[in-house]
């Protein structure tokens, strides 16, 4: 090769700097790791990463679509998506169908946001209720093709808020056929424990009234949050049932959640309102639960305000029995409300299964232990996976 007549500096142009890498304005957190084939196919790091995406109860497009194109990569599962709910399904042919379904908002963030890892605990927004339950489901969409079952995996948006916005109620009204299924796992937190069906809820007022009148004449009156006394007294007295199902204990409660009464300071109340909530079994339907209240406050003007059904375990169900099997611990009841009870309203039956504790949920201390989202991913892979 003939020698350069100009030297080597002359023949290279001056190459511009790289530019800076862009910075982070001071005390902003990280971008949100992206959802890449590594973190889904670890769930305590999906967890991690799904924290990270801030999805309070309206803002979950951003999650929604992160949930979204992680699906579609998958090659064996068929997805679909109706505003922020994520609808991906295995279409093998298999006799039976099961649902793995997981809400994708949380409650407003309590200044536990970005997620720290401490240990073998995670701690932040949504850890416990439910983004280490979505983490197991999701890992799972991507990582088992061959599932005993045809699965369908449902990622849903607004569980924390009114139930006309949430994304189940939506699904069931505009894709009805996405809820076909001989049974269904709500990745609620449970810790790790099998909680079967759920309790139904009434919340009625009952009122007492009586006539006003100036406290310095107060004998003119009728005093009507004295007038309450009684309903409280009732209250106090209510004896709750605790009726056995399916082999699962279930404990009713009746309880003043709120009282409102009094016009001034100077004056006799004429109206008093004691708001009361009914938690009941789910052997008791929404018409018979009413009638209950009023039957407690009998005498008494009694208006009901919310009402919602329960959900049987229904644990005869032959995926619920080997689901019971592969978690290898006994379904106990679950004492709270959730949207197994939507399930169970379709025909589907249904239980709660998750790693989070749910005592946790909703408090600025939550967290979630990582080594019970493995335990919680072991269980399910061992029901859904034939070679696991």
């Amino acid at each position: 090769m003939d020698e350069p007549s100009t030297p080597s500096e002359q023949l290279t142009p001056p190459q511009p700097s790289a530019p800076p890498e862009p910075s982070l304005p001071p005390g902003a957190p990280a971008p949100p790791e992206p959802l890449t084939p590594q973190v889904l196919a670890d769930p305590a790091r999906l967890t991690t990463a799904l924290v990270d995406i801030e999805s309070v109860s309206g803002n979950e497009q951003r999650i929604a679509d992160a949930v979204e194109a992680a699906l579609r990569r998958a090659p064996h599962l068929r997805v679909d998506r109706h505003r922020n709910t994520v609808m991906a399904r295995t279409e093998l042919g298999r006799p039976q169908r099961v649902i793995l379904a997981g809400h994708l908002d949380t409650v407003p963030v309590a200044g536990n946001l970005p997620a720290r890892v401490d240990g073998d605990v995670i701690h932040g927004c949504g850890t416990s209720d439910m983004k280490s339950g979505v983490a197991v489901a999701l890992h799972l969409a991507v990582t088992c093709p061959q599932p005993r079952y045809d699965v369908t995996y449902l990622f849903y948006e607004a569980e924390e808020v009114t139930s006309d916005r949430n994304g189940l109620h939506l699904v069931a009204g505009a894709h009805p056929q996405w809820l076909v299924a001989d049974f269904a796992v709500l990745l609620e937190p449970t810790y790790g424990l099998v909680e079967a069906g759920c309790q139904g809820t009434v919340r009625a007022v009952v009122r007492t009234t009586g006539v006003r009148a100036h406290t310095a004449r107060a004998w003119r009156g009728v005093n009507a949050i004295h007038a309450a006394g009684e309903v409280l007294a009732r209250l106090v007295g209510y004896r709750a049932r605790r009726p056995v199902i399916d082999g699962c204990e279930y404990r009713e409660g009746l309880n003043a959640v709120r009282i409102a009464g009094g016009v001034a300071g100077n004056v006799v109340p004429d109206a008093c309102e004691v708001e009361v909530n009914l938690r009941f079994a789910p052997d008791r339907t929404v018409k018979e639960a009413v009638a209950h209240v009023r039957e407690v406050f009998e005498g008494y003007e009694v208006e009901v305000v919310d009402a919602a059904p329960g959900a049987l375990p229904g644990l005869d169900a032959a995926p619920a029995v080997e689901f019971v099997a592969a978690a290898g611990v006994p379904a106990r009841a679950k004492l709270g409300w959730t949207d197994v009870a939507r399930f169970a309203a379709l025909g589907v039956p249904a239980l709660n299964f998750g790693p989070g504790d749910p005592e946790l949920a909703h408090s600025p201390e939550e967290r979630v232990e990582i080594p019970r989202i493995r335990a919680a991913t072991d269980v399910l892979r061992r029901w859904l996976d034939p070679v696991a």
